[in-house]
């Protein structure tokens, strides 16, 4: 995509009520972007930017991510608002820390629909005005957790892993069509992501998982000392956008980095220990 030079870029960005996706809002506002913001109450999202930021170019929008009819909407009525859509963030998602075990079938569902299906429904109603224009970015909010998974957040891991391989594919689709895809890979950010308000805890915790508990307990303790800064991170992205060209992946953050490095090398670990069995799977080759 060829950033707009002549006029403001629209962005449309859902997940906007707190924490990276705030700061992005407040910093596109100031840079005199249009912004769609989705969250699930829209009226207090203009007194959360502050007084200090211009709201005139805000399109604060209430959206359930998970009806479709909703989402569509949403995208048409920033199109009509701003004359067209330049950038689609999906950014909308919240942790859960649990077992496997412990981890219901709701539960699993009510992660999914947020962070996979939301998103599917946000990119079907955006793709076809991005693709008729054959220019825009899509920017898909993964985690470092999207690429390593550790204990006590298999729910989480498991739709950004999705989310991962949704983008992947879509961004070998999307190319043809000018349609740049990136995909951000955070690490711990100074946000309030983990406090019991944003987290989701399983009802029940068993008993068959005190290390587990205590592993909880010091992800909540982490709160308030973060190496991440949000600011810092939203301006990424954003420079991320302008520049155009650059690597499927953004990762955010000297731990994100490290998670990566560590999972890279234990892939690479495996592939050499399976280098001289795989291939005893295979037909015989033709004579």
């Amino acid at each position: 995509m060829t950033f707009p030079t002549d006029r403001p870029a629209t962005w449309f960005v859902t997940g906007t009520s707190r924490g990276l996706g705030l700061e992005l809002v407040r910093q596109l506002l100031r840079r005199g972007d249009g912004v769609a913001a989705t969250t699930r109450s829209s009226e207090r999202l203009p007194a959360a930017l502050g007084d200090d930021v211009d709201t005139a170019r805000l399109l604060p929008l209430t959206v359930d991510l998970r009806d479709e009819e909703q989402v569509a909407r949403a995208v048409g009525r920033t199109t009509e608002r701003f004359g067209g859509l330049d950038v689609v963030m999906n950014n909308a998602g919240y942790g859960y820390l649990g077992a496997v075990e412990e981890t219901t079938g709701q539960d699993v569902r009510d992660m999914l629909d947020v962070q996979v299906a939301g998103v599917w429904n946000v990119l079907r109603a955006t793709l076809p005005v991005l693709r008729e224009q054959r220019a825009g970015h899509i920017v898909n909010v993964s985690s470092v957790l999207g690429l390593t998974a550790v204990p006590g957040w298999a729910l989480y891991c498991a739709g950004k892993f999705a989310l991962e391989g949704l983008s992947e594919a879509l961004a070998a689709e999307a190319a043809d069509f000018g349609i740049d895809v990136t995909i951000v890979e955070p690490g711990y950010f100074r946000t309030d992501f983990l406090t019991r308000d944003s987290l989701a805890l399983p009802a029940a915790t068993t008993e068959h998982y005190p290390a587990l508990r205590e592993m909880v307990e010091s992800y909540l303790a982490l709160q308030g000392a973060q190496l991440g800064d949000p600011v810092k991170g939203a301006a990424a992205v954003i420079d991320r956008v302008v520049a155009g060209q650059g690597p499927l992946r953004l990762l955010l953050g000297s731990d994100a980095h490290a998670y990566a490095t560590a999972k890279v090398r234990a892939l690479q670990a495996d592939l050499d220990a399976n280098a001289a069995t795989a291939p005893a799977t295979d037909f015989p080759a033709a004579a």
